[in-house]
């Protein structure tokens, strides 16, 4: 970990949570071009090591997020191979709607909820490196329909919202522990087409005042 706060992310450690997806590797690959340090955390091998192979310099790590038993000891595994960690990029997630409240199953719930889980475990995991970097930062993908919910994604949309409420609460946590950290929120419609738009902006995190970073929900379009 740098001490230099001004230093962008080059020499940062940052974890991508759900790192084998397009969004993913597209941010893995703005934040090495950057200089960081990236571990990509994945629940299948496959896929980390075709990430690796295309990532040169990429650190990969094997772990199911939703389990709280496999998360703590994927935090110790990180510190002995990289150090500290200075960032986290959370994209554990996916869809399942359709067919208005009678449809919103138990069964899709749970899925969806999954998301939420590791968002949990890994901010707790990882919190006292967040709130010791001089540059913690901690971001996750949320959906616009927080602020506009249909019958059909209400399941979906409710794990977003509690997502979302779970990173202001991070935030309030960084903030009293000063002005080095922020929790920042990315909405988006629809993320297909955006990976790269996304992984400019978390690159950028690291350009940009804690203060007024923390806590930001910002919708990220194509425009």
């Amino acid at each position: 970990m740098v001490d230099d706060s001004t230093n962008g992310p080059a020499g940062r450690v940052v974890l991508i949570a759900g790192a084998t997806s397009a969004s993913g590797r597209a941010v893995a690959r703005a934040l090495l071009d950057a200089g960081a340090v990236v571990v990509a955390v994945g629940s299948d091998r496959g896929r980390l090591e075709a990430m690796a192979d295309e990532l040169p310099g990429l650190v990969t790590e094997l772990a199911d997020l939703t389990d709280q038993q496999q998360v703590w000891p994927l935090a110790m595994r990180v510190h002995g191979r990289v150090g500290d960690v200075d960032g986290v990029v959370h994209l554990v997630g996916g869809w399942r709607g359709g067919g208005g409240l009678p449809g919103q199953t138990e069964e899709d719930y749970r899925v969806l909820e999954r998301s939420f889980s590791a968002l949990r475990h890994l901010s707790r995991a990882l919190w006292d490196d967040l709130v010791g970097s001089p540059a913690g930062r901690i971001t996750i993908i949320s959906s616009t329909t927080v602020e506009h919910p249909t019958a059909g994604g209400a399941n979906y949309t409710a794990v977003k919202a509690a997502s979302e409420s779970w990173m202001q609460s991070v935030a309030q946590g960084l903030g009293k522990a000063g002005d080095r950290g922020a929790a920042v929120t990315f909405r988006v419609k629809a993320l297909e087409g955006l990976e790269e738009r996304f992984a400019e902006r978390v690159v950028a995190l690291w350009h940009e005042d804690a203060a007024a970073l923390n806590g930001r929900v910002e919708t990220l379009s194509a425009d």
